[in-house]
């Protein structure tokens, strides 16, 4: 009974210190992540650069998370030609790959990026962070994307009132100009 009510007091208190010390330096990893996807990645690049970036070091990261015993996933070689225009071309996305734990190393005169297995918490934070930008980024396109349809639809509406207004405005003329045609006959 007293284990019990122990228990159940250790459950109600908080966090300890050190869980606290913890989620803090989880939170500074994840401010600084953030702050190497938007200044760093997403404002020197062009918009679909850097999503496509962004992208495909999600794709690397969620790789290794799912399977970080395949050696295939621990690296990625430079000289690939998707590698090399969506991480190693871009600014600021080989200081993010560094970021998640890819470290540049050369084996038999090949340079690789290669996984440390340590920095395993960077990943998992790093890939959190990736799928935030991500999401937050397809929303604002989604968002601008429909405005310019409304926009589109605003814009046609008016000049279709414009044509419709002006075909009236034709008619009443018209309507106008005979009946003044047909009583200056009628006067004669």
């Amino acid at each position: 009974l007293a284990a019990a009510a122990e228990r159940r007091l250790r459950q109600h208190q908080g966090p300890s210190p050190s869980e606290l010390q913890f989620s803090g330096a989880e939170h500074d990893l994840r401010q600084k992540f953030r702050r190497l996807i938007d200044p760093g990645i997403l404002r020197p690049n062009a918009k679909e650069q850097a999503l496509a970036s962004l992208k495909t070091l999600l794709l690397i990261s969620e790789n290794l998370l799912r399977e970080p015993t395949n050696v295939k996933y621990q690296r990625f070689k430079p000289t690939n030609g998707l590698i090399k225009r969506n991480i190693i071309d871009p600014k600021g996305t080989v200081e993010y790959a560094r970021e998640l734990g890819f470290y540049p190393e050369v084996q038999d005169f090949q340079p690789y990026y290669t996984f440390n297995p340590r920095r395993m918490d960077n990943l998992r934070i790093g890939a959190d962070m990736l799928r935030d930008a991500i999401s937050l980024e397809s929303d604002k396109q989604a968002r601008a994307v429909q405005s310019k349809k409304e926009e589109k639809a605003v814009a046609d509406a008016a000049a279709e009132k414009v044509i419709r207004l002006a075909y009236e405005d034709d008619r009443k003329m018209k309507l106008l100009r005979d009946q003044l045609e047909k009583e200056r006959r009628d006067a004669r």
